[in-house]
């Protein structure tokens, strides 16, 4: 597994004085050559780090100012914008495709999360069905995560529609949101393989539940004022 010539080292302390001179001068350029190895190597990998921290950055401001043009049903604004974080992502791969511990690190997921927050919010807020993990060229942790917090702008989205008092595109919403916790809770693996999304799950099982309760509430009034506008015109009638 390893190239190192142990019994290299089991002969040293035989060696004559002569010997061991010659031995403690190659000691010497051998520790310059480590110094110079590992700063070519380190260099390499900051550089690297430095070119893919601010285009994590931006692709995320990219897809939060996606998200506020769905809200505004700008779709063809969302989708130049979402495009453009797409680039961001791949190029981050590229910079970062010799230096896996620094793509695993943590800013690059969360770049990735976002990105699968907005496309699968406005697939959803557009009835169409939203693309999947490798189709995004994503890893599957981020993009659960992604999807769990799709939920909280579909609360939103689901908000919105209630003050137009359309009723039928929010039962068709949270009928989204409840499908995506449906399938949130049957990921049952640890933290560290899903990136945190029981924490996840518990925060869009709790906006769920909420969104269904306020959903009901606008509901029954919609339905008591119809009522009582109903028997107002009965009673003026007679």
């Amino acid at each position: 597994m390893y190239a190192v010539d142990f019994e290299l080292y089991a002969t040293c302390g035989k060696l004559g004085d002569e010997k061991v001179e010659e031995r403690r001068s190659a000691m010497t350029d051998n520790f310059e050559t480590t110094g110079l190895e590992a700063i070519k190597h380190l260099g390499y990998k900051h550089a690297a780090r430095e070119r893919a921290l601010p285009k994590s950055r931006t692709t995320i401001r990219y897809c939060a100012n996606g998200i506020r043009a769905i809200h505004r049903q700008e779709y063809e604004v969302a989708a130049e914008l979402l495009g453009q974080a797409a680039t961001l992502l791949a190029e981050m791969a590229d910079d970062l495709q010799d230096h896996q511990d620094i793509f695993y690190a943590g800013f690059v997921q969360d770049a990735q999360k976002e990105y699968a927050e907005a496309v699968t919010f406005m697939a959803l807020t557009q009835n169409l069905p939203f693309p999947l993990a490798p189709e995004l060229s994503i890893g599957w942790a981020p993009y659960l995560n992604g999807l769990g917090e799709a939920a909280g702008e579909l609360r939103r989205y689901i908000l919105d529609q209630l003050r137009r008092n359309n009723f039928e595109k929010c039962e068709m919403y949270l009928h989204y949101m409840d499908d995506i916790y449906a399938l949130l809770i049957t990921i049952d693996f640890p933290d560290a393989i899903t990136g945190g999304l029981r924490r996840t799950t518990d925060t869009t099982r709790g906006i769920l539940e909420k969104t269904r309760g306020d959903l009901t509430i606008a509901v029954r009034q919609a339905q008591l004022e119809r009522a009582m506008l109903t028997l107002q015109q009965n009673v003026q009638n007679k």
